[in-house]
């Protein structure tokens, strides 16, 4: 063995210091963490839909007999089937593990990252606050993230965009945004359209934006739109990783080439398949949930130092005023209510509370105002 060998100097150099993503702790974890029984804890952190998968994926998922047989790796009965679904060609869609396998097949496919100075790297808009995942991919990508900020509402800050486009590629936008909850405009998208950019629309949360029509319709008109869902959120399984892509045959022959052959598991092509089949159901529990996340956040905003925004997701945003909210949320951990933190520029002592059942709104809302106390507000 060489003593001379360092592993450092083979990796990228980008990537050593690369922070990672932070993801969300399971909740088996939590409940262990904190000495909560499992059944005890209120998981709004991770936007995951309380109702969990249809009955008819669960049954799906347990009477299936070829686990032990690898998956298709062309998914044509799932990519049928979503075709059928959305009225698309079948050759336009690509699943995924989740929508984030999309968004990294994206990235790999349409970014040539550049020996030497970072300026000459594909660029990449990001449009912060939103998912971190984008310029996470972006870096991984070898991609160079172009911010530019939305507006004080969280809207798009379209003409700073179309001033950047032409030194960027790509540009992601979620729709309605995460963390923020808040919808882009069929106009807005209409000028993105116009710059020349790789038009990525990600609407993993659209489901739970009342009568908002999709995107989706336009991709077949636009060769440079891709619209990304999911069935995390819609179709509650979350765990399973199961995402899709809607966009040009021509890329998505290309990522059909370059994606890992048997990424979209035996078990999510099976619930993917139920769902579907299921999604009067699945379409009344995110109207439930929505109905939900009005009430919620109407008793949200009754509480002095909140300030809740109107979101169109399956989450509320909120802004504390003259509380910690690295102290509420710990405080909320110790009862047994996980919810997500943010502190970026944009989003100074924020945090988001995902929409659960209308049960968890009270002891939600009666935590909050027993920390406010505790507080002094």
């Amino acid at each position: 063995m060489s003593r001379d060998f360092d592993m450092r100097a083979m990796i990228r150099a980008d990537l050593l210091d690369l922070p990672g993503y932070v993801p969300i702790t399971p909740t088996d974890v939590l409940a262990e963490r904190y000495g909560i029984a499992p059944e005890s804890v209120i998981k709004l952190d991770g936007n995951e839909n309380p109702y969990g998968p249809s009955p008819k994926a669960l049954a799906a998922i347990a009477e299936e007999r070829s686990y032990h047989i690898y998956p298709d790796p062309d998914q044509a009965r799932v990519r049928a089937a979503l075709a059928a679904h959305l009225d698309v060609s079948a050759d336009g869609i690509v699943c995924g593990l989740g929508s984030d396998d999309l968004i990294d097949l994206i990235m790999r496919a349409i970014i040539t990252p550049a020996a030497g100075s970072p300026g000459r790297r594909d660029g990449v808009i990001n449009c912060a606050p939103t998912f971190g995942m984008y310029p996470f991919s972006t870096e991984i990508a070898g991609g160079r993230v172009v911010d530019v900020p939305r507006l004080e509402s969280f809207a798009l800050d379209v003409a700073s965009i179309e001033r950047a486009a032409p030194g960027a590629k790509l540009i992601f936008l979620a729709s309605p945004n995460n963390p923020t909850g808040n919808r882009m405009s069929h106009d807005e998208l209409e000028r993105l359209l116009v710059t020349g950019l790789l038009v990525v629309v990600d609407e993993a949360y659209i489901e739970f934006a009342g009568t908002a029509q999709s995107f989706v319709p336009l991709v077949a008109s636009n060769e440079n739109l891709v619209v990304l869902r999911t069935f995390s959120k819609w179709g509650g399984i979350a765990g399973l990783r199961a995402g899709y892509g809607v966009m040009s045959p021509v890329l998505a022959a290309v990522l059909m080439t370059i994606k890992q052959p048997y990424n979209l598991n035996v078990a999510a092509g099976v619930a993917m398949l139920a769902s579907l089949e299921d999604r009067a159901l699945l379409d009344e529990r995110a109207c439930t949930i929505a109905g939900t996340r009005e009430r919620l956040a109407a008793l949200l905003s009754e509480i002095g130092w909140i300030a809740p925004y109107p979101s169109e997701a399956n989450f509320i945003l909120c802004r504390l005023n003259g509380v910690d909210a690295v102290e509420v949320k710990a405080r909320l951990a110790t009862r047994g209510i996980f919810v997500r933190h943010f502190d970026t520029p944009a989003l100074r002592n924020h945090l988001r509370i995902s929409v659960g059942l209308e049960e968890h709104n009270e002891p939600v809302v009666r935590a909050l105002r027993e920390i406010g106390a505790e507080l002094g507000r």
